[in-house]
């Protein structure tokens, strides 16, 4: 009987067996009640699937810790996603050792602190040989294993994103401790120091350590010989000169002004001399700003800045809407839109940038679309109002991203033998692009889709978009989109790290035009005129014009108010170097 309700309880554990099945995702609502009758904790049978390489159980608040018998019973693990869920304040047990983890994916849980015989893994042998990418991203940690990188050699990737920390253990910079590590994130923490010995990450080429406490930026950051992409934003640098860099320069730039030395206290200079140095600019800039009126560094620091204003539905003649059908309640509920008008996307990579940003949210914030999913479309092949329904796979139609048009159903199929196909060729189990996504699909008798007023759906969430509305590098305004099948606010706070995205690209853009523009050949190969630079905000000079975000209503099908995007509350962006005109 005991056998008869655990297999009645976990179909998924029962299937897998079976089917021998390397891939398991366990999520949805169902899933909180079955832990925490399982204790918080993971059912034991699962540790019996000894062939799993991928395994993720994610959005389970019940989930307080993985429990014993992960490790030994699932050798075979490359990648192991616990996200959103419960877990903390430690670990226990630790979840090491695990030979063959190359990702771990702890975000969005309640973690609190490492410790040995808690956290990752034993140090010596190391329990993480081959871990390549650790997620820690939205805990509570305020400080990190000192043996972090004994346990896991290899790191490449480290994302410490929202966080409680306060300070990088030495060890982590210790000369040959992690040499392949490329990307450092400890963006929105407490940190006050950055250790010179950073200078040792031999292949650091990203480094985010955004909205800290950090006072000082040491010098020898610019000795790292392969980096590329600094964001020290939202810290309060005693050099403010350097502070003004770092909100609205390029790294080069930056790394530059700190291997001269920046405010005068550079390596081979007295150290009497600093202090002198700084106190004769200090009464510079004093004379400066009384002769000048603060001309200026106003007009410095109002050009360092993103600008974005927003245009409310009683300013719009006319006002995109979404109608929102019942029947996509039981399917994928929340969405929020947005009307972005400005971009400019014609010069050098400024396309490639903006869709390679859009790929970086659903791998980081979206989750991997399993949170939510973007859609970015070229508001001039969009005819309103929208509708937001769902529909059976056989009678839903889409023109897919280079794709001929098909039926969902048959979309969908086509993927999974696809997916299939490629997992043979390449003899591994991991899949790419949109065969990736199918599993969020699995157990649905109706896809969530999004109609134009055409009745053409121009998105398929959390799959495809339409070809119809493909952003262009002549597309200026853009209807944006963002669904979820876990909450309102996800939607709302992805879709401000989108447009706070594209505002940045923006005023990069229009500071490096002569990267190029878009060839003869483009603009001929592509229906309509490119716009007006004197009719579209974004084409002015850097600095001089916002992006423009129009507010989209999302209603019932009574038209009584379910979301307006961007409101009151939304946009509220922590980040000092944006500024957005209400």
């Amino acid at each position: 009987m005991a056998a008869a309700a655990v297999s009645e309880a976990w179909p998924e554990l029962e299937l897998a067996e079976r089917e021998r099945r390397r891939e398991l995702l366990l999520t949805g609502p169902g899933l909180e009640q079955r832990v925490r009758a399982a204790g918080g904790r993971l059912p034991p049978r699962l540790f019996t699937l000894p062939l799993l390489h991928y395994l993720e159980v994610s959005g389970c608040g019940s989930l307080r810790e993985p429990g014993p018998g992960l490790a030994q019973g699932l050798p075979q693990l490359h990648s192991l996603v616990l996200r959103r869920n419960a877990l903390g304040p430690g670990l226990s047990p630790e979840l090491g050792p695990l030979p063959a983890l190359r990702v771990l994916d702890l975000s969005g849980n309640a973690l609190e602190a490492l410790p040995p015989g808690q956290g990752l893994g034993p140090a010596e042998p190391p329990g993480l040989p081959q871990l390549q990418s650790l997620n820690l991203s939205g805990n509570r940690l305020r400080e990190l294993p000192a043996d972090l990188a004994r346990c896991a050699p290899r790191l490449q990737t480290l994302n410490l994103t929202g966080n409680r920390l306060d300070a990088f253990p030495a060890a982590l910079f210790r000369p040959g401790a992690l040499p392949l590590l490329s990307e450092l994130a400890a963006a929105d923490n407490c940190l006050r120091e950055l250790s010179p010995e950073i200078a040792h990450l031999a292949s650091l080429k990203t480094l985010d350590l955004s909205n800290n406490q950090l006072s000082e930026i040491p010098a020898e950051l610019a000795d790292c010989p392969k980096l590329k992409d600094i964001n020290f934003r939202g810290n309060r640098l005693r050099d403010k000169r350097l502070e003004k860099m770092v909100s609205g320069c390029q790294t080069r730039s930056v790394l530059e002004y700190l291997r001269a030395g920046g405010r005068g206290g550079g390596r081979g200079r007295g150290k009497a001399e600093g202090p002198d140095r700084e106190e004769a600019r200090r009464q510079r800039r004093e004379r400066r700003k009384r002769e000048c009126g603060g001309a200026e560094e106003a007009w410095a620091d109002e050009a360092s800045r993103l600008l974005l204003r927003v245009r409310h539905v009683a300013e719009n003649p006319a006002p995109l809407t979404v109608t929102v059908s019942p029947g996509v309640g039981d399917v994928r509920p929340f969405i929020v839109g947005a009307v972005v008008r400005g971009m400019d996307l014609q010069p050098g990579n400024a396309l490639k940038r903006f869709l390679s940003s859009q790929t970086k949210l659903h791998e980081d914030l979206c989750e991997k679309r399993t949170a939510a999913t973007i859609a970015t479309h070229d508001l001039r092949a969009i005819r309103g109002p929208l509708l937001y329904a769902a529909r059976p796979p056989q009678d839903l139609r889409i023109v897919p991203l280079g794709r001929r048009e098909a039926k969902a159903k048959d979309l969908v199929r086509q993927l999974q033998l696809e997916a299939e196909e490629h997992r043979k060729q390449k003899r591994r189990q991991n899949v790419s692009g949109l065969h990736r996504y199918l599993h969020l699909l699995d157990g649905k008798e109706h896809y969530p889709c999004l109609m134009d007023a055409n009745g053409d759906v121009i998105s398929f969430p959390p799959i495809t978009n339409s070809e119809k509305t493909k952003i262009k590098k002549t597309t200026c305004d853009l209807f944006l989109e963002v669904t979820s099948a876990a909450s309102l606010q996800i939607c709302k706070d992805i879709m401000d790290a989108l447009i706070l995205k594209m505002a940045e690209i923006n005023k990069y853009t229009l500071e490096n035009k002569d990267e190029g523009s878009l060839s003869d050949h483009e603009v001929d190969a592509i229906p309509g005129q490119v716009s007006d630079p004197r009719a579209t905000p974004g084409a002015e000079q850097a600095g001089s014009a916002p992006l423009v975000v129009e507010q989209v209503r999302v209603v019932d099908e009574e038209g009584h108010l379910k979301v307006v995007y961007p409101s009151k509350t939304d946009l509220d962006l922590a980040a000092a170097h944006v500024t957005v005109l209400r």
